[in-house]
């Protein structure tokens, strides 16, 4: 087996080899003058399985195109340089909210990039909790796994709400209620005890964002508002104020993946907001305590992504990981 990561998820690859036991594989990463790039293994791949870590999200050296296409090529070059098969872990994969048309001649992008892993010769594609599990399922042709970080979300739930109090788990749109719904039930039966259910209205159209009603009951109640991505953090701040405003004790965001994109950073200003917790899935601006006020923290989903590499490489089941019996 071989493990390599590109730059800058190198940072994420390297704390991955280190829960494997093993470094990760040496390989050459050349930007020339014009912006063309190469890369290329520098150890044998042939009759190798090769996994290959990659994150598929902008940060302030390269866009995600320019990633998407450093991982394609390099992918690529794997295959022709002999590879027996090669995985491409993806934590956060771009453009899985690009999912379906929404207005006349819209693309449907994740379609397309799904297309070019395929064309490159990819054999496998495993990411975490994207936007739209069944179009990312229905978009690939080659292997595509999904993996879900309920399990680092439990964990945090268990460490902080209070003994006795509580909780109702809430979807910031219709579109996540099936996610919110799968992690209230697992939530259920770490917790021992019943765990309320609550979801907002939402209407997106050119970036503005309307509706203010909550159904479910959040009076009293501990809130933790599940969401896969934090880009801008309007969806998260409007659903705290609203729970709030209802009378909510404590709301708590959690999300997969943080990306802070322009604004936002506004997010920890929210006054309505008590903690905000994303996954390291994401290689980001520097967040400092100054930047977030002391509201954000950030789980390590290392652990978790090594494991499923141990188990792809041996042949063995995603199942209880999926499952999120693995804590």
């Amino acid at each position: 087996m071989r493990l390599f990561a590109l730059h800058p998820t190198d940072v994420l690859g390297k704390e991955i080899a280190r829960h494997l036991n093993r470094p990760l594989d040496w390989l050459e990463e050349r930007n020339f003058e014009d912006g063309e790039h190469k890369i290329r293994p520098m150890v044998s791949v042939r009759n190798e399985d090769v996994f290959v870590i990659h994150t598929l999200a902008s940060d302030q050296e390269q866009s995600v195109n320019d990633k998407l296409c450093k991982l394609l090529f390099f992918i690529a070059t794997l295959k022709d340089a002999g590879a027996r098969s090669v995985t491409a872990i993806v934590p956060y994969m771009c453009y899985s909210r690009k999912d379906r048309r929404t207005k006349p001649r819209d693309p449907v992008t994740l379609r397309y990039v799904a297309t070019l892993f395929e064309a490159v010769g990819t054999d496998c594609v495993v990411a975490m909790d994207v936007h739209n599990l069944q179009a990312y399922q229905n978009a690939f042709r080659c292997m595509a796994e999904h993996l879900e970080a309920h399990h680092l979300f439990i964990n945090y739930c268990l460490r902080e709400v209070p003994k006795g109090a509580e909780v109702v788990v809430m979807s910031p749109d219709i579109g996540g209620v099936k996610r919110a719904e799968r992690f209230r039930d697992k939530l259920v039966q770490a917790l021992s005890s019943d765990v309320g259910f609550a979801f907002m209205e939402k209407q997106r159209s050119q970036g503005i964002v309307k509706g203010e009603t909550i159904v479910g009951d959040v009076q009293d109640k501990f809130v933790v508002i599940l969401d896969d991505l934090i880009s801008s953090g309007t969806t998260m701040a409007r659903a705290a104020r609203a729970c709030k405003m209802s009378g909510a004790k404590q709301v708590h965001a959690l999300a997969t993946h943080g990306a802070f994109a322009e604004n936002g950073l506004a997010v920890f200003k929210e006054e309505s907001l008590d903690k905000v917790v994303v996954t390291n899935s994401m290689i980001s601006c520097s967040l400092n305590e100054e930047l977030t006020g002391g509201k954000l923290e950030i789980l390590d989903s290392t652990p978790f992504l090594a494991e499923v590499v141990k188990k792809l490489g041996s042949g063995g089941s995603l199942v209880s990981l999926v499952n999120a019996e693995w804590f």
